[in-house]
């Protein structure tokens, strides 16, 4: 991996950290929102969803390391929390080898 996209990756991968929290917290603050549903349901939803949440934020950003980038960033593209303005800024290669279309998903 290049050092330029191993640097790029960095802030993408960062940034896609917050975009995945801002979503999780608006999903649990809906879960919480939902004054129909008796208190002890909301929280077992809420508390469900944090699980949920903290399993798919494990898949997607642990481990991270340069030999484990592409599959991070394929990760990250996959669900939609990569910045498109960096994703372009990254070699030819590596955003062929990080396109999620091109594997399925």
């Amino acid at each position: 991996m290049k050092e330029s996209d191993w640097k790029l990756f960095k802030e993408i991968r960062k940034k896609a950290i917050e975009r995945f929290c801002e979503s999780a917290l608006n999903e649990f603050r809906e879960a919480m929102d939902k004054e129909n549903e008796h208190v002890h349901n909301r929280y077992l939803l809420h508390f469900k969803l944090v699980q949920i949440r903290n399993r798919q934020m494990a898949l997607i950003f642990d481990d991270n390391s340069r030999s484990k980038a592409h599959l991070q960033l394929l990760a990250i593209r996959g669900e939609g929390l990569a910045d498109e303005d960096l994703i372009s800024k990254l070699s030819e290669e590596f955003r062929d080898q990080t396109d999620p279309k091109a594997h399925g998903w």
